[in-house]
């Protein structure tokens, strides 16, 4: 079965444009309760390889490193934007189609009122490495 990365995008603009830290506390525990739920029923189907939130862009780092010397570390990757990379669920499904349809599932999280956020979700199938011994 083909895994899957859905990337989820937090952009401003994108449906809900209010940042999660001005969301009412209701609101925040609704759409945490969504992702457990949703996360939960991947389990159940045995799809569910993995799923984290991440950090926002102010504790990120990027290393780069020539082989030589010491490796160079820098905050941030980031141009001024308004998006960001809020988290992300490993899948193991049986085709593309289903894990459209969990990104699409996971698009509709609610956010402020119980609206759908519809952020954008970036579905991309994760590959083997090729085979070395040629």
């Amino acid at each position: 079965m083909p895994k899957f990365m859905l990337l989820q995008h937090y952009e401003s603009g994108a449906g809900c444009d209010v940042p999660v830290t001005e969301w009412k506390p209701e609101d925040v525990r609704a759409h945490i309760r969504f992702q457990q739920d949703l996360n939960a029923e991947l389990v159940a189907r045995g799809e569910l390889v993995d799923a984290q939130g991440l950090a926002g862009p102010d504790l990120a780092k990027r290393v780069t490193f020539d082989g030589k010397g010491a490796p160079v570390v820098t905050d941030g990757p980031f141009p001024e934007s308004k998006e960001l990379l809020a988290g992300y669920r490993m899948v193991d499904v049986e085709s593309e189609e289903r894990a459209l349809e969990i990104a699409a599932q996971t698009s509709a999280a609610p956010g402020p009122d119980g609206v759908p956020i519809q952020h954008p979700i970036e579905v991309r199938q994760v590959m083997g490495a090729p085979d070395t011994d040629l």
